[in-house]
């Protein structure tokens, strides 16, 4: 069982940046692939990106590239996704995910409860 906790979501201006965590409680996280998902009010969960266990693999939805990035230390039990250049139309609940394999479906194990990201404009 691994839980995970989402912690830096708030609210930011149009062009501004947030750095999300993902926290895991399992020691052995280094096993498992993290995937970021978000969920805007009235729309389906959707894909962010995802990173393998070890950090070599990365991937990135198209509404994303070149704005997010997202990293992890295991060392911390720890995922990140950086974000910049922030748009009023990725304001909504981002959840991470952890599982066997990077995925851009919603194939993991594990979810967080999520935190909200509001972008004014």
């Amino acid at each position: 069982q691994v839980q995970l906790v989402e912690s830096g979501g708030g609210l930011v201006q149009a062009g501004g940046s947030l750095r999300l965590s993902c926290t895991a409680s399992r020691r052995t996280f280094s096993n498992y692939a993290v995937g970021w998902f978000r969920q805007a009010p009235g729309k389906e969960r959707e894909f962010v990106a995802t990173i393998s266990g070890s950090g070599g693999r990365t991937y990135y939805a198209d509404s994303v590239r070149g704005r997010f990035t997202i990293s992890r230390d295991n060392a911390k039990n720890t995922v990140y996704l950086q974000m910049s250049s922030l748009k009023p139309e990725d304001t909504a609940i981002y959840y991470c995910a952890a599982g066997p394999t990077t995925s851009t479906t919603n194939e993991y194990n594990y979810w967080g409860q999520g935190t909200q990201v509001t972008v004014s404009s």
